[in-house]
């Protein structure tokens, strides 16, 4: 089977190269987490260099820092890791030793001259007390322990003991469950509570006609473009709301298409279901289920459906368990990012937001339906079946 050549949306173009601007990751590292081909991110750099306002949406020319510029950031990391340790380390007027621990475990996390100036303990004290000796079973602990904080923390702190054990053994370290469970409680590791659920439903007074609710809950799916689900979620910022619009494949649970906006107007659920169309060129059948919101029913978003000969189904008045898959990962969402971060500018929401959506949770994230694989990874295990 001859595969598809992926295609992107100008807003995810834009988004990809802001997110590599503002991470300090290099481009072959955005294009490995991104799953793009190499030299994508130097070749729309080049276009926005050469085209400008034509080339993308957005403004603005992408500079490199300068040596200054690198001097501030360096001195602003310094800090941020200062404050980090002071606010973890609770144990500041403890022992050398519980210090010291607390080096060993946070070494991957922050500079070891930084904690150790900052916990009021010498270098030369802490390497002494990192070669004295230590029983097998102690060593095999603290080892484990480690690689279950570097897990823990990849995930944004989201995973609990069952998705670590399974990173675990896909990384070849075969432990039991209650061993993971025992030692991420000695660290007080835990992944992040889902608040109380919280429905709010749609206005649905509008005169366009509403489509007959095919899915019925039934959110199961043989194949990938098999049934697809959509719905918008409220992200607050300082400068106000930004709206996300999302498209999410049952199959795999991935998010196929997604856009962001101030306005709640049609156009944002037709710029998400385009790039999921675009990206995923789905077969004539396909099952579109979302609420009966105007933007839904509106004779735009309906012709769209129809060109790409796509069957709508909607939920039931008032009924928000009819999109439940969507509603749960927009709880997701906000339980593993939105709720712990308080954002200034719309333009730092969407960076955080498409970083979360396509480097984290459609590439990365281990989801419990799909046998603890990402949405990505899952897919990729059908096309070998």
């Amino acid at each position: 089977m001859t595969k598809k050549q992926q295609k992107y949306s100008k807003e995810f173009k834009m988004e990809t190269l802001e997110l590599a601007r503002s991470s300090g990751k290099t481009d072959s590292q955005v294009e490995r987490e991104l799953g793009l081909s190499r030299g994508c991110l130097y070749n729309w750099r080049k276009d926005v260099e050469r085209e400008g306002s034509q080339a993308f949406p957005g403004k603005g020319r992408l500079k490199a820092d300068d040596e200054y510029v690198r001097g501030l950031e360096r001195e602003l990391v310094i800090v941020q890791q200062e404050r980090e340790i002071l606010k973890k380390a609770g144990h500041l007027h403890a022992e050398p030793a519980v210090k010291y621990k607390f080096i060993a475990a946070h070494r991957e996390e922050f500079e070891i001259t930084v904690m150790c100036r900052v916990l009021a303990v010498s270098r030369s004290g802490y390497y002494a007390w990192l070669k004295r000796p230590t029983s097998a079973r102690k060593m095999a602990d603290q080892e484990l322990t480690q690689q279950i904080k570097d897990i823990h923390q990849q995930s944004r702190q989201t995973y609990g003991s069952p998705r670590i054990q399974a990173e675990l053994a896909e990384q070849g370290i075969n432990c039991g469950p209650k061993r993971v469970a025992r030692l991420m409680r000695d660290e007080k590791l835990f992944a992040k509570q889902k608040r109380k659920f919280r429905v709010i439903t749609t206005d649905s007074a509008h005169n366009y006609p509403v489509a007959r609710n095919l899915l019925d809950q039934d959110f199961s799916a043989s194949r990938p473009n098999e049934k697809w689900t959509t719905d918008i979620t409220y992200i607050p910022t300082a400068q106000g709301w930004l709206y996300l619009a999302v498209v999410l494949d049952l199959y795999s649970r991935r998010i196929v298409g997604w856009a962001m906006s101030d306005s709640l107007e049609r156009h944002l659920v037709i710029a998400a279901l385009h790039m999921a169309i675009t990206g995923r060129q789905p077969p004539a059948g396909l099952l579109h289920h979302s609420d009966r919101g105007s933007q839904y029913a509106s004779d735009d978003y309906q012709a769209l459906l129809t060109h790409h000969q796509i069957q709508g189904s909607m939920s039931r008045k008032g009924n928000c368990y009819d999109n439940a898959p969507t509603e749960s990962f927009f709880g997701t969402l906000k339980t593993e990012l939105v709720h712990h971060c308080h954002y200034q500018t719309q333009a730092e929401a969407k960076t955080d937001i498409f970083e979360y959506i396509e480097v984290f949770y459609n590439r990365v994230r281990r989801h419990s339906a799909l046998h603890y694989l990402s949405p990505v990874n899952y897919e990729k295990l059908s096309l070998i079946d």
